[in-house]
């Protein structure tokens, strides 16, 4: 499997996070970290990169991807409602707000139904939040532009993802793109890639097809 190698990391400022006194406030480099193979809907737990716990878990949709890469937990909270369970690790993706969390629908555990969230059973969160300090590096395997089961997704105005940060980094190679690679399809990423589109004698619609992300070289 291949990771998404577009990722803009944040730097870590342990006095902008949010934890309980007795939580240590950041994790020694490597000693303990979680992978993530939304696949297998399965969450690994290592430390010093022995497994020490493995979890089931719920992942995005093909629409709304659980997104590939690697992060830190930047942020851990308890008892934000009912549909979140009762914990929550938070994760520094550029786009958006995802997290390791609970759920209301165990039923989901399992499956492809989250809207990009890591979903837990409540127990294994409540266990997980306790073992994983702030600072923890979490790594989504995958392929942002689809697995083997889901296929690359039509982008349009509105959508986030590595997908959308990809074409853009791809936008702005050709020369395209001066905005900011930041997984977000707004505006200035529309009028690049109608100016691409016209270009490559495409219909000028501001969608990211099939067509689009073979032009841009990203499919065969």
């Amino acid at each position: 499997m291949l990771l998404l190698s577009l990722i803009v990391f944040r730097v870590f400022d342990p006095a902008s996070a949010y934890a309980d006194p007795s939580l240590p406030i950041v994790a020694e480099q490597e000693v303990i970290s979680i992978e993530v193979y939304p696949i297998q809907h399965r969450l690994i737990v290592r430390m010093q990169g022995q497994k020490i716990k493995e979890y089931p878990i719920a992942v995005g949709n093909p629409s709304t991807p659980t997104p590939a890469g690697e992060y830190q937990v930047m942020y851990k909270g308890k008892n934000w409602g009912t549909a979140f369970g009762p914990r929550w690790l938070g994760l520094n993706v550029p786009w958006g707000n995802y997290g390791i969390h609970g759920t209301n629908k165990p039923y989901s555990i399992g499956q492809h139904l989250s809207h990009g969230c890591i979903r837990m059973r409540n127990s294994d969160v409540i266990e997980l939040f306790e073992l994983i300090p702030l600072g923890a590096k979490v790594t989504i395997y995958g392929h942002v532009l689809g697995d083997l089961y889901h296929n690359s997704r039509d982008l349009a105005e509105g959508d986030v993802g590595g997908d959308v940060q990809l074409i853009q980094s791809r936008l702005k190679s050709a020369g395209y793109f001066n905005g900011v690679c930041n997984g977000k399809f707004r505006s200035d990423t529309t009028a690049a890639l109608k100016k691409f589109q016209r270009d490559q004698h495409m219909d000028q619609n501001g969608v990211v097809s099939t067509r689009v992300y073979e032009e841009l070289g990203l499919l065969e």
